[in-house]
């Protein structure tokens, strides 16, 4: 059982028995009563030593003064003296926030409770996890904080989430409540994903600093700038060795996580929605979003491991979470908004000459939609450009042996559509301020019912009028007059956590009345990168920016927390629309595999020789998409560090390796470099597709070397499969 109550030591240990080991204990305040601490987080620990470790807590605890700094509280709160970040503000009738949360019992679960309207970690069977729920308590207000701690034994993971109920008389408002909050001695290199559109994810490593540390969005959406993902490093953790504590909200709005390091030797992690001023009558509960908590005492590839198998197989659901991901083809950089039926059908002819097997209609197919400054909300085809409508050109695409898919971007509005001058109220604004446009474009109200309702119907309605196999569900702008005509003045401030419940509706509802589509979120690109919306959708359109070579960075930085299996990964056009760079055929397909491979360029223009080389690139995939969508991926050599970028798929018993080096630039004279080989048997024979054999003990410990193509831009893929006895 991974939930050891021990009463003794009044403890609460929460352990995977093998990798982790999270600590609380009740601690007794003679002034304030029974309140709860976290003490311990980290490599697992025998309940033998627990008794040892609540002593030294003890005798630390009795150092602690208001003058100098604070119990490291489970669930910290605001006004008694804790000057560090608070989890939870909650103000009273009386205007004041001071708030004690006293210790009133415990529950243990088998199996874990789903967090009503939320995307989660979820559970096919009780015996997977146990669930600890802590209940708290401030006297005055009557606010009752109930603190769930799930362990999830076999993903030797922990997820966090937090319910507040007003049992009160009288009104609490709360402020930004907390997820998740953490303690831990020491002083810790914080590592986040940081970036903006077309260079998103980014990897920030900041050593110690005494003071707070911020990564927030107040976008609406958890951006391009700052993931809602933050690890705590020590100094000397490195990619493969060390202790690292990585911290991820499983949401897809405005967020915030806060870090800082007191000059006591305690750092302090606070995480969850921004933006988000919430009053609770008497009666109400709030939900938080719940947060994934991963330690690895395996460095930062050891963390990133545990985030691949808990997203990629208990955030990512339905029909699509284990099949193999098509190969598409989108028309979008092919044509952008100049299209008819028949050259589409040109290209779709020639995506299943070469083997693809889904051709993608971007934007640009419904009202009178020939730029981006019109039309959204209106999803009716345009029959102009597509007489017979979707239903007739997705029959025609099927007969090629493709399967069709279609773009949307439903939370948005054009102020020129007929949706916006039928239901000019049902964008975000602020009365008597001026609308502004971004893309020349408004965003549709997704708090109110009445704008969910019309959103499910009418993508429905798409939806059932023709066999559309694929959705790309877009979002290309961020909030700006962030304010609800159906929200009173005093409730404006829950605007950004109601468009969030909101959108997750209108997605719970169209994903369950279409389960056998694939959905693939977007945001202008890598916006909405979450595991929030890779509850609904199993995959995400990594960037808007498809140059290979920017794409090293990219798709490594997002894999510090997100599994290859979540990333679309197109080989582009050259020179390349974002940065004009030309690189080979060969070179973005061996960048693209590491994804969900598809093609955005235009097939007709091409030479049969390129199309001969993309059948075979189509070919390595099929045959290797199992490994590079499944298997366990490991970093081997980082872009943000050197010309040379590399990283491995594994199979999980190690029998099969995929091996992807890329060079981004040739230097005269360079030295030879050996990328030494992770996750492989040491004790077994390797063979690659010319037959050549390689010892696992020597791949790991010396390396292949690369012998990369001529040139700058040059990749080399090694497969390898075990020799067996």
């Amino acid at each position: 059982m991974p939930v050891y109550v021990l009463s003794k030591s009044q403890t609460f240990h929460l352990t995977d028995n093998s990798h982790f080991s999270y600590i609380l204990k009740i601690a007794e305040d003679p002034a304030a009563g029974k309140t709860l601490h976290q003490i311990y987080w980290g490599a697992a620990v025998s309940d033998g030593c627990l008794d040892y470790l609540c002593d030294e807590y003890q005798m630390d605890l009795a150092s602690f003064d208001a003058f100098t700094q604070v119990p490291p509280f489970a669930y910290p709160t605001s006004g008694r003296g804790d000057y560090r970040p608070a989890a939870i503000r909650a103000v009273g009738e009386d205007g004041n926030d001071c708030t004690l949360l006293t210790y009133q019992g415990y529950e243990v679960r088998a199996g874990k409770p789903v967090p009503a309207g939320l995307p989660h970690v979820y559970t096919e069977d009780d015996a997977e996890a146990n669930t600890l729920i802590i209940r708290m308590k401030d006297e005055k207000t009557g606010l009752a904080v109930a603190l769930c701690y799930t362990v999830h034994e076999k993903l030797h993971t922990l997820t966090q989430s937090v319910r507040l109920e007003n049992n009160g008389t009288h009104t609490v408002t709360l402020y930004n409540p907390a997820s998740a909050s953490v303690s831990l001695r020491g002083g810790y290199d914080m590592l986040h994903l940081q970036g903006a559109w077309i260079k998103e994810r980014s990897i920030e490593r900041i050593q110690p600093m005494h003071g707070i540390r911020e990564i927030s969005s107040n976008r609406g959406a958890s951006s391009h700038q700052h993931n809602p993902f933050v690890a705590l490093l020590r100094a000397d953790t490195t990619e493969f060795t060390g202790d690292c504590y990585g911290m991820a909200l499983v949401y897809s709005g405005s967020h915030r996580m806060l870090v800082e390091q007191n000059a006591f030797g305690y750092t302090r992690f606070v995480g969850g929605v921004n933006e988000c001023t919430w009053k609770l009558e008497p009666g109400d509960a709030f939900q938080t979003p719940e947060m994934m908590l991963v330690y690895s005492d395996a460095g930062l590839n050891g963390m990133s491991q545990l985030f691949h198998t808990m997203i990629r197989t208990r955030v990512c659901r339905g029909f699509w979470r284990d099949q193999p991901r098509p190969v598409l083809v989108n028309n979008w950089e092919a044509t952008y908004f100049d299209f008819n039926t028949d050259k589409l059908l040109g290209i779709a002819q020639k995506a299943a000459q070469i083997g693809a097997e889904l051709l993608v209609l971007d934007d640009g197919w419904f009202g009178k939609r020939n730029s981006d400054n019109c039309s959204l909300g209106d999803w009716v085809v345009n029959e102009e450009k597509l007489p017979g409508g979707i239903g007739l050109l997705a029959e025609k695409v099927n007969e090629l042996g493709l399967k069709f898919g279609l773009w949307f971007e439903p939370e948005m509005i054009s102020p020129d559509s007929g949706l916006y001058r039928a239901h000019p109220d049902w964008c975000l604004h602020v009365p008597d301020r001026p609308r502004s446009e971004r893309r020349q474009q408004l965003i549709l109200d997704m708090s109110r019912k009445d704008v969910q309702d019309y959103v499910i119907d009418a993508v429905s309605s798409v939806l059932d009028s023709a066999n559309i196999e694929y959705v790309k569900w877009d979002m290309n702008r961020n909030f700006t007059e962030a304010g609800s005509a159906m929200l009173p003045a005093d409730r404006q401030g829950e605007l950004h956590h109601r468009y969030m419940l909101g959108l997750y509706r209108v997605l719970e509802e169209i994903t369950s009345r279409f389960p056998e589509i694939l959905f693939e979120s977007c945001s202008g690109g890598g916006g909405r990168f979450d595991a929030g919306m890779l509850y609904y959708m199993p995959q995400t359109w990594t960037s808007d920016d498809s140059d290979a070579v920017e794409r090293l960075s990219i798709q490594y930085g997002t894999s510090v927390a997100y599994p290859p299996a979540a990333m679309g990964a197109h080989v582009s056009a050259v020179p390349n629309h974002q940065v004009g760079r030309v690189t080979s055929l060969a070179f973005r397909g061996h960048v693209a595999m590491s994804g969900n491979f598809g093609y955005e360029l235009d097939l007709t223009a091409l030479s049969s020789e390129e199309l001969d080389e993309m059948k075979e690139q189509i070919l390595f995939i099929k045959k290797h998409r199992r490994l590079t969508q499944q298997g366990r991926f490991t970093r081997l050599a980082s872009p943000f560090e050197g010309y040379i970028t590399a990283w491995q798929f594994a199979s999980v018993d190690q029998d099969e390796l995929l091996v992807c080096m890329f060079r981004r630039y040739a230097k005269a004279g360079a030295e030879n470099e050996f990328i030494r080989i992770r996750d492989v048997d040491v004790n077994a024979w390797y063979e690659d597709e010319d037959g050549k054999h390689y010892h696992g003990s020597a791949l790991k410990q010396i390396g292949l070397l690369p012998h990369f193509p001529f040139g700058d831009a040059s990749s080399r893929i090694v497969h390898l499969r075990k020799v067996k006895n």
